[in-house]
């Protein structure tokens, strides 16, 4: 197993000396003359609060510890030792590049050792992360890492597809590209077999099958 400190599992947290909310909206105002407009118009005077409080949700991942969400586990199983994969969790992120949004889905795939865990709990770990700055690569690390830390597991498998608004909407302005990135650990890496089960199961849609 790929066993890795919480300090480098979790990444960095929210800091004792970040700003005041007071700077934080005086920063916006700054950016809103910088861009050309007048933060004292009316449409304008609430939105560095706007601006402020969403970023409190958008960038939450900060403060919550990944690693505590994992820790409660389940033994009574029935011996169950097969492929659990949740599929398709929405994923919403923000490139720490540009600031602008990385909009996709995750899977998450891992190979009980004995215990498992709320299947919830790993939507929560694939957002905590994501409500970051990140770079997708280093995100599917983060969440594969993590699992494999606190469950010990016989393997771990994360792939996200994802598209980015810094490469859609700036730059190349290449609209329909989606990025796809995996970390697949223990038998997912080392055994051809069980890594085709999950890229199988990964890939298999129904006619019944549907969102929620």
């Amino acid at each position: 197993m790929n066993s890795i400190s919480p300090t480098t599992a979790s990444g960095p947290t929210v800091s004792d000396d970040r700003p005041t909310v007071e700077e934080a909206e005086a920063a916006v105002r700054t950016l809103l003359r910088w861009a050309g407009d007048d933060p004292t118009r009316e449409g304008l005077l609430d939105t560095p609060k706007r601006v402020v409080r969403s970023y409190q949700e958008l960038f939450g991942g900060y403060a919550i510890d990944p690693v505590s969400l994992l820790e409660r586990t389940f033994e009574e199983v029935e011996g169950y030792d097969e492929i659990v994969l949740l599929r398709d969790i929405r994923l919403e992120s923000y490139c720490e590049h540009h600031m602008v949004p990385i909009i996709g889905r995750c899977h998450v795939a891992y190979l009980p050792n004995r215990r498992v865990v709320g299947i919830s709990k790993l939507a929560r770990v694939v957002d905590a992360y994501s409500k970051r700055l990140q770079i997708q690569e280093k995100l599917t690390v983060q969440i594969a890492a993590t699992i494999d830390q606190v469950l010990q597991p016989l393997g771990v498998g994360v792939m996200i597809e994802a598209g980015h608004q810094c490469m859609t909407t700036r730059g190349v302005h290449k609209p329909g590209v989606s990025m796809v990135t995996s970390r697949m650990l223990g038998a997912f890496r080392n055994d051809p077999t069980t890594r085709r089960e999950l890229m199988a199961m990964i890939g298999q849609r129904s006619p019944g099958s549907f969102e929620t």
